[in-house]
């Protein structure tokens, strides 16, 4: 697939002037990038926060309270920032005009969405980038039991005796000139956190 998007980015430069060449240089350098899952922080569950959360006894009396109200509503919140690190190998810098993601925790899709913001990484560098996710696991486990649904949240904060596998798919657009050109495909980056 890197070589059809190389050739593509290829033909697409052939076909703008040369006033977008240096561009063009700069932004195909995104296929040749490594994305890693950094971190997860800011970890909330129906809001509470799961962040340090190692077992279920660490929640406090309130805190398990809300949680057991909450799996009684239609929804049950899960938010946290999944933050994605892009190294640039390339000896000049990257550019992404945006990337479309599919999030996947424990092998089961949970969201999905795009990132609209330009991102740069620096030759020999690279870029964290924070990306807020709101699931609400009532849906996304829908048919699951409340505590089948509390365990999976509570798991994804390290509680359980997994840990859990976060697996964000991502599909960069790059431009050259007035052109966009998308990834033919995801790339996949898996990583586990917690226990």
């Amino acid at each position: 697939m890197k070589k059809y998007f190389a050739v593509t980015v290829l033909a697409t430069i052939l076909l703008t002037s040369c006033s977008v060449l240096q561009q063009a240089g700069q932004i195909a350098n995104i296929v040749n990038c490594k994305f890693k899952l950094q971190s997860v922080q800011q970890l909330t569950l129906a809001g509470v926060n799961v962040q340090n959360i190692k077992k279920v006894s660490d929640l406090t009396i309130i805190d398990g309270a809300k949680l057991a109200a909450a799996v009684a509503t239609s929804q049950f919140p899960l938010t946290f920032t999944l933050n994605t690190e892009v190294s640039n190998p390339n000896a000049s810098a990257a550019r992404m005009a945006k990337f479309d993601w599919i999030l996947l925790i424990d092998d089961i899709e949970m969201t999905h969405g795009t990132v609209n913001n330009a991102y740069n990484i620096p030759a020999s560098g690279t870029t964290v980038i924070p990306m807020q996710m709101s699931i609400d696991l009532k849906k996304a486990l829908s048919g699951k039991s409340a505590d089948a649904i509390i365990n999976f949240g509570l798991n994804l904060a390290g509680a359980g005796n997994e840990p859990t596998r976060f697996t964000l798919k991502v599909q960069p657009t790059i431009t050259v000139g007035s052109y966009a050109l998308t990834y033919p495909g995801y790339i996949s980056v898996t990583s586990k956190y917690g226990s």
